[in-house]
């Protein structure tokens, strides 16, 4: 008898698709052309590849494989996307095509937030109050329902989540839809607030979120648990070892580097899953 597994495994992607390059290349500007006085060009096609090399493997700039393109030109050519945008449009176009194929399941939404180390400090970093008072961030993450990630917001890792919670709630990536059904908000105790519960309720939510003090009544049922999709959407993001620890100073580089996972994330959903 044939067993059929629960889940099929997702490829990892490390080099661009032709599927994510179409996607992309429109957004990048002119290329140089070949036969052009002055340095070989280097395809854009490529450097993106550098740059996902990066963001996947964690290292420096300077240990990219030497096929791909050299340190200095990618990062100076990352630079320049970080300042058009390039990232946080992909990953705005890309959810808009995973909602126009598969919908986004706005139903069920997550917000939930990962400390991540920052040894150099920076912009949005501070001393981690769960890590001995290391320097380190904060990444607040929204997701829906299948975990496709909506929306971040980096802080210091010494900002209460109470206050970064409706910087994320109020900026996804693609406009929230007016709810005609019931949208459902699943956050922790670290939210139990009486300020939380206004706001949310004040944007249209139905709130899910245990008590401080609150034991668990047995035979009591409630709806089933959906906080693990964001957790996992955290897992997917520490799988970019450049994620996993911050070596980011400006932390505009550092959202650029987060809006590229994303975009990698939902293209694995929207094509992959």
């Amino acid at each position: 008898m044939t067993t059929t597994p629960k889940h099929t495994r997702m490829r990892t992607i490390w080099r661009l698709p032709d599927r994510l390059w179409n996607a992309v290349k429109g957004l990048l500007g002119p290329e140089k052309k070949p036969g052009t006085r002055g340095r070989p060009p280097v395809s854009f096609r490529r450097v993106l590849d550098g740059i996902l090399f990066v963001l996947r493997t964690g290292c420096q700039w300077k240990a990219v494989p030497a096929e791909l393109a050299t340190g200095s030109t990618l990062h100076r050519r990352f630079q320049a996307w970080v300042k058009s945008g390039v990232f946080h449009t992909l990953w705005r176009r890309l959810l808009r095509a995973y909602d126009a194929r598969r919908g986004i399941a706005w139903r069920w939404q997550t917000v939930e937030r990962a400390s991540t180390k920052a040894p150099l400090g920076g912009e949005a970093t501070g001393p981690n109050p769960t890590d001995r008072g290391k320097c380190g961030t904060k990444r607040h993450v929204l997701s829906d329902r299948r975990g496709a990630p909506l929306a971040v917001h980096v802080t210091a890792a010494n900002t209460h989540d109470m206050k970064a919670l409706f910087d994320t709630l109020d900026h996804p990536v693609v406009r929230r839809p007016t709810p005609d059904q019931p949208q459902h908000r699943c956050l922790d105790k670290g939210y139990d607030y009486p300020v939380i519960e206004r706001g949310v309720a004040r944007r249209r939510y139905v709130l899910h979120m245990p008590h401080r003090g609150e034991a668990a009544c047995p035979g009591v049922r409630r709806h089933s648990p959906k906080r693990w999709v964001v957790e996992r959407t955290h897992s997917w993001h520490n799988r970019f070892r450049r994620l996993l620890i911050r070596w980011e100073k400006q932390v505009t580089n550092y959202e650029a580097l987060i809006h590229f996972a994303c975009a990698l994330m939902v293209y694995r959903l929207l094509f992959l899953g």
